[in-house]
């Protein structure tokens, strides 16, 4: 009886080592490429505004270095989330902001 019991648990400890293999815990795990909105990482910049595009809702701004993204500093046209925000800005405004990407789009969330 010993030498059955001792079977069966090796079965079972083999069948479950195949069921799963080591180091592939799913759980919990995103299955898409898309960040989520809880996931999304938050990017603050500071820089000079160029220029400023209420109808399109986008900011041209010369900003220094990003390092939570390693960016150099350069001058780029970002997407704002809130269109209202764009009324307090002007060409040649200093600005400190925050932004997250969005697809193949960076979008400001925060200006001032």
């Amino acid at each position: 009886m010993k030498c059955t019991l001792a079977a069966l648990a090796v079965s079972l400890a083999i069948t479950g080592a195949q069921a799963q293999p080591a180091g592939m815990e799913m759980k919990g795990m995103q299955m898409d490429n898309a960040p989520s909105a809880q996931t999304q990482t938050s990017h603050k910049g500071s820089g000079t505004v160029q220029k400023v595009d209420p109808a399109k809702g986008t900011v041209t701004i010369a900003h220094g270095p990003v390092p939570s993204l390693k960016w150099p500093a350069m001058t780029m046209t970002f997407d704002v989330q809130d269109r209202t925000a764009l009324a307090n800005v002007h060409p040649g405004a200093v600005v400190q902001f925050e932004f997250v990407q969005q697809a193949s789009h960076y979008t400001i969330t925060s200006i001032r």
